[in-house]
């Protein structure tokens, strides 16, 4: 006989970003009796994240398929997260030295407009990306310079009032036409982590342990014994099943278990900078590079009050010589340089802070000329990421299950914490820990009941707390009509 909901049943969830912190939400509702450790003071504090990847069209070089797992678990994601999200396009450039073209986005874009067009057909409430047909537009160059004398023209329709900063402050002789707008909206972290914590705080069988460290695994039957450690106190308790959701360190947990298991582990960095502009309602810009060449692509994503968080896919800005590791035959966890762990635990050099972050002014300036007066803002967002396997483009990854009673989070991108979460769900079901009914749980209608105002609140405190401009607790979202009913 299966164990029903507010049942006895224990999960341990290891590591509270938004992997294991998204999964304790979703088993937490189901009345599993949730204990959720995390090493830091607050949850989803990890690497930063700005996109919802809908569609994967930030990265040319991962498959079609990897793309329309994307842009379904991205749709979900937002309807989890609805007040974490950026409601503004992206606009994206392929320099005049980049050896592709725009026209070789056609074929995956008209895959995923079909796609989109599917997932609303299978449910009305899938369209969160705006209409069908402006899932993608292109500009040629006479279309760009037509809208440079435009301010405030209320005759323009939205997407092309989106698109008016660029025309304005972009070099024009330095990209290739058509240019790309595309509705791949941004993900705010602040704010992911308020609206989890909050959430997670109404659910009386969800014990949250930050600042707690787990220290020690055994296994006798059917029961883990997890032994943790925060400050100079120790505990231990058992469990009836783990995830681990270490993220970066997801490995570590795998060595206490004598687990193996091929990973790459890589350390990034994006930039916050202030810029006293004129122009508001901005879209995101991409411009198209090879990754890890002098000419990676450069990102730059707007934020309330003038501040624009920066990447450069360079080995000077956001890549690191010696940031990506794999693990090894003697350890599942791949074995970071020091200095990269005391950024992490720590804080950053302020020199090594200013020099890479004015790096990403200077690089993001030769395609925003007048962005050259950018400042720096604060330290950069920092963090290291797991990659399944031993393939560095990998983007859409789940979970895996390695022994049983244990399940491994693997996500890759923010968007797939839904496809994790069905799938722990099912081997719960599978192994009679929970209802079969249980499946395919949605919190979406109580996520969208959530308090903006709490939320913003929340947001603004774990600025704060972690150095960040409050500023970034906010969202882009300049006209109402663009939110989704």
């Amino acid at each position: 006989m299966s164990k029903s909901a507010n049942n006895t049943t224990k999960i341990a969830i290891i590591g509270g970003g938004i992997a294991g912190s998204s999964v304790a939400l979703q088993l937490g509702r189901l009345g599993l009796d949730v204990t959720l450790f995390e090493k830091s003071s607050s949850l989803v504090d990890g690497p930063p994240m700005c996109h919802l990847h809908a569609g994967g069209n930030l990265y040319r070089e991962i498959s079609e398929a990897q793309c329309v797992t994307l842009l379904k678990e991205s749709i979900e994601l937002l309807r989890l997260y609805p007040h974490a999200i950026d409601y503004r396009p992206t606009v994206i450039a392929v320099p005049l030295q980049d050896q592709g073209e725009a026209e070789h986005l056609y074929p995956r874009l008209n895959t995923l407009r079909l796609e989109y067009e599917a997932l609303i057909k299978k449910d009305p409430l899938n369209q969160v990306l705006g209409q069908p047909q402006d899932y993608f537009r292109l500009y040629e160059r006479a279309r760009i310079e037509a809208l440079i004398d435009k301010d405030d023209d209320q005759t323009l329709d939205h997407l092309d009032r989106w698109m008016v900063p660029v025309a304005k402050s972009i070099d024009l002789n330095k990209v290739k036409f058509p240019l790309v707008m595309v509705q791949e909206y941004g993900l705010n972290m602040f704010r992911i982590a308020a609206t989890v914590t909050l959430a997670l705080n109404t659910l009386k069988n969800v014990s949250i342990k930050c600042n707690t460290r787990v220290s020690s695994i055994t296994k006798s039957e059917n029961c883990w014994r997890v032994g943790y450690e925060k400050s100079t106190l120790e505990g231990n308790d058992s469990f009836d099943y783990i995830i681990n959701a270490a993220g970066f360190q997801t490995g570590e947990i795998d060595d206490l278990l004598s687990l193996k298991r091929e990973r790459l582990v890589e350390f990034k960095a994006a930039y916050v900078t202030r810029w006293k502009t004129a122009l508001n309602q901005w879209p995101e810009l991409v411009f198209y590079g090879e990754r890890g060449t002098p000419q990676g692509m450069a990102q730059f994503t707007p934020y309330p009050g003038g501040y624009f968080q920066l990447h450069g896919m360079t080995n000077s800005i956001t890549l690191f010589e010696d940031g990506l590791v794999k693990s090894s035959a003697l350890s599942a966890q791949p074995k970071l340089d020091q200095k990269y762990i005391e950024k992490i635990t720590k804080s950053w050099k302020f020199t090594d802070a200013i020099r890479r972050s004015q790096s990403a002014i200077d690089y993001l300036s030769n395609f925003i000329p007048e962005f050259i007066s950018g400042q720096v803002a604060s330290k950069p967002l920092y963090g290291a990421q797991q990659i399944p396997g031993e393939d560095a483009t990998l983007r859409a990854a789940a979970v895996s299950f390695d022994s049983e009673r244990y399940a491994r989070c693997e996500i890759v991108k923010a968007s797939s914490v839904l496809t994790m979460a069905d799938a722990i769900t099912k081997e719960l079901i599978k192994l009679n820990l929970l209802e079969p009914h249980s499946y395919g749980n949605r919190a979406f209608y109580e996520m969208k009941k959530m308090d903006e105002n709490k939320i913003t609140a929340q947001a603004e405190i774990f600025c704060k707390q972690r150095g960040y401009p409050t500023a970034l607790a906010h969202r882009m979202v300049s006209n109402p009509n663009d939110l989704p009913s």
